[in-house]
């Protein structure tokens, strides 16, 4: 695991008025789910099920997918760990290579590492491919139908899709009925973002029946807790939707992402979700961060962390009008002060 992810706000207690570093949704109205585990928060005096079934059962009911290609997971990074093991294993004669074109989301090569697998950056005649889409943290988006013919034409390699953020794009993402139909598809799905409950860690995968058996031998027992489980039965099973219309989020993510571009030093990258990487170039990113948090008590992603980028890179997610209003505005303090320090 790298040394700061995003959302560090448990390093700046007292100081975060606006969080722009998490790429979850910060405003989700989380009342109803709140006075639903009050009334159950007699849970934690028993141990919760072993296999979170009931809660892959409303899974499976939601999606109308076969319960045996479901298997819940403690947030998608769990599965993430579980399907490097399983390759692994599966990795006798150390001959599987792992593609993952970065900068991603940097648990897929750490758990590779973890269990010895091979990591290649470009490869197209990989064994194993790691997809994030959306890509975190890049905001970019490869169309499903490309996907879907790449691993139709490599019968003999394995297409792990990480979905965490498919509810933060209008771009269409992979279904679980497509993926169920193919023999190497394993897709991810992460509960934490859709509700916005990064505190439970909620996730799930789909895959067909035979890849699900096998992933599910590695599966600790009680891997998911009492009250997880059972905040996520409430949530699917009261279709509760904590987010916002996306399409109004996407626009107000686009004009943000162009009052930066109108800065001068901070180039911000396209994107097809809230989220966005940007560049300063005249400072490192670690510096504006800084100055965002202890000034302003906006908290933005140190990007340099990710792999292939560099210490200038940043990452920033899309709050409401005033906020990305008033973070832009910080951001021309901190160059203007610049400025004024070298007169």
């Amino acid at each position: 695991m790298i040394n700061g992810h995003g959302d560090d706000i448990y390093k700046y207690k007292g100081l975060v008025k606006v969080n722009f570093s998490s790429n979850i949704y910060a405003h989700a109205d989380l009342q109803k789910l709140e006075q639903h585990l009050k009334d159950y928060l007699q849970l934690i005096g028993n141990y919760p099920e072993p296999e979170p079934l009931s809660l892959e059962m409303a899974i499976s009911n939601e999606s109308g997918i076969c319960i045996d290609g479901v298997m819940a997971t403690n947030g998608a990074t769990e599965a993430i760990y579980l399907i490097a093991q399983h390759f692994s294993a599966l990795n006798g004669n150390g001959n599987l290579s792992h593609v993952i074109h970065q900068p991603t989301f940097s648990e897929y090569a750490d758990a590779c590492r973890l269990y010895g697998n091979k990591i290649f950056n470009k490869n197209s005649e990989g064994d194993v491919f790691w997809i994030c889409n959306p890509n975190n943290p890049t905001g970019t988006v490869i169309p499903s139908h490309d996907i879907l013919k790449t691993a139709d034409q490599k019968q003999g390699s394995f297409f792990i899709i990480d979905q965490s953020y498919e509810n933060y794009t209008l771009e269409r993402m992979i279904s679980d009925s497509e993926a169920v139909a193919r023999q190497n598809i394993l897709l991810l799905h992460s509960m934490t973002k859709r509700f916005c409950v990064p505190g439970l860690r909620i996730g799930y995968m789909v895959a067909n029946k035979q890849i699900i058996s096998k992933l599910k031998r590695l599966r600790h027992p009680w891997n998911i807790n009492a009250l997880a489980i059972e905040a996520g039965k409430f949530l699917i099973e009261n279709n509760i939707n904590v987010l916002p219309n996306i399409a109004i989020m996407m626009n107000e993510a686009q004009r943000l992402r162009d009052l930066l571009n109108n800065i001068e030093h901070i180039d911000i990258q396209q994107t097809s979700t809230h989220f966005m990487l940007g560049r300063i170039s005249s400072h490192n990113a670690s510096e504006l961060k800084e100055f965002l948090i202890h000034e302003y008590g906006f908290l933005i992603r140190d990007a340099s962390n990710f792999d292939s980028l560099d210490k200038h890179y940043f990452r920033i997610a899309a709050q409401n009008r005033n906020e990305n209003d008033a973070i832009v505005s910080a951001v021309r303090s901190f160059l203007k002060k610049d400025k004024q320090d070298i007169r």
